[in-house]
């Protein structure tokens, strides 16, 4: 399987100046050939590459193989829109939102990530050091630092292109490595259902709760907090929003590794199964009221069964996705179906059999019961394989990272997240 380790970089001032002036030129390049691309109807790598390598090269001083990533970025791009759009992402074909993405050319950031294969960039692992290619020349002995597990891992995997990143002021190096997968456990004893929900985010069958009410408050915390930021729009105001503008998402992420970590550990030391919701486009399904919208939109969910996913498949732990409709109302212990059996948000009181549990917590056990029919009857619904490596309009890789794992369900493109 596909992992992406990053590592920071820590240049000196004068590798920092050439690696932002080599970003900016291949990013201002990428726009260029966007609008050959969109003004000509070309989108494919070798055409494209036959209409802009040539000044690729001599307008914007790339070498011949940032000229040629930079060219192929561009069509990854347009690839990922198209998909994006197929797959009702931007709206309805006649939207609003839709002609506002398809009339006009992709345009990438200043600071947009960019391919480096092995010719532009070398790694001396035992020094900590990288040799990358800049538009001022080939800068040496640039720093960077790692864990001991990042090291091994690229000393012992690595394999394909890095991706140079720039953000919030620091530099980054993603490397691509192919890790072998751990054995398939394909004849699980039971299943771990897991429940995600606003309040608990995750429930287990076995009864165990992650992140519950005390998560929430936080976040309504923060939540408010950036609402009167907002409202107040002063410069100090503006300054603290940037600093804050990424610490939700950080906390979530670092909370979804946990819960993710620790699911897939207790199914391999029981050797269960895993059985997870299948929630693709319940955004879409959902209608809410306008409260209700930021309290359901504001927890990365699809990044939770992705980290569950890609660590389960490093585990060699199966895990099934079912059906999640009613398995809040339907009884665990009966099967009886009724609106009025969640008496309340952690409350579950059966109508029929008078069985009582916590909501959530008989919602997973419904959510393990339907993996484990399915699995008796032979329909498989396991983790799929990661998704190819493709970058957005803003030139950010999708793939799957050591810290921020991706994994696409069937048929949906690699999220962004």
């Amino acid at each position: 399987m596909k992992l992406v380790v990053q590592v920071r970089l820590l240049p000196t001032p004068m590798q920092a100046a050439a690696l932002e002036a080599t970003l900016r030129a291949c990013n201002a390049a990428a726009t260029w050939v966007s609008e050959v691309a969109f003004e000509r109807g070309e989108f494919k790598n070798f055409a494209l590459r036959k209409l802009t390598y040539e000044q690729v090269k001599s307008r914007w001083c790339l070498g011949a193989q940032a000229a040629q990533h930079t060219i192929k970025k561009v069509c990854d791009a347009y690839a990922t829109l198209r998909a994006n759009v197929k797959a009702g992402r931007f709206g309805r074909s006649g939207s609003a939102r839709h002609p506002s993405v398809m009339e006009k050319p992709v345009v990438f950031r200043r600071f947009g990530a960019q391919p480096f294969d092995d010719r532009m960039l070398s790694w001396q692992i035992a020094r900590r050091t990288a040799s990358v290619w800049t538009v001022g020349g080939r800068m040496k002995d640039v720093a960077f630092t790692a864990s001991a597990e990042q090291l091994a891992t690229l000393a012992r995997y690595r394999k394909g292109e890095s991706d140079l990143i720039y953000r919030d002021g620091m530099w980054f190096l993603n490397a691509t490595c192919e890790v072998p997968e751990a054995p398939l456990n394909a004849n699980p004893v039971d299943f771990l259902g897991i429940d995600l929900g606003i309040v608990n985010i995750a429930t287990t069958s076995d009864g165990e709760i992650m992140a519950g009410r005390e998560l929430t408050r936080i976040r309504a915390r923060e939540r408010g907090l950036r609402t009167k930021l907002q409202r107040k729009n002063t410069p100090s105001a503006k300054r603290r929003l940037k600093k804050r503008r990424r610490k939700e998402a950080r906390r979530a992420k670092d909370i979804n590794h946990k819960i993710a970590k620790h699911v897939v550990a207790e199914a391999e030391r029981t050797g269960r199964g895993i059985a997870l919701e299948e929630l693709t486009g319940i955004r879409e399904r959902v209608r809410l009221r306008k409260p209700q919208r930021a309290i359901h939109s504001s927890w990365a969910f699809a990044q939770l069964g992705q980290f569950i996913g890609y660590k389960a498949r490093r585990a060699g732990v199966l895990v099934v996705y079912v059906d999640p409709a009613y398995t809040s109302r339907t009884c665990a212990e009966c099967g009886h179906i009724d609106k009025a059996n969640r008496a309340s948000q952690a409350r579950f009181a059966c109508r029929s059999c008078g069985f009582v549990d916590h909501a959530d917590r008989n919602g997973s056990r419904n959510i393990r019961a339907r993996a484990w029919e399915l699995w008796r009857r032979g329909v498989e619904s396991t983790a799929p394989a990661p998704p190819p490596l493709q970058r957005d309009g803003a030139g950010r890789k999708r793939s799957i990272t050591a810290s921020d794992a991706q994994l696409c369900k069937p048929g949906a493109l690699a999220p962004g997240s």
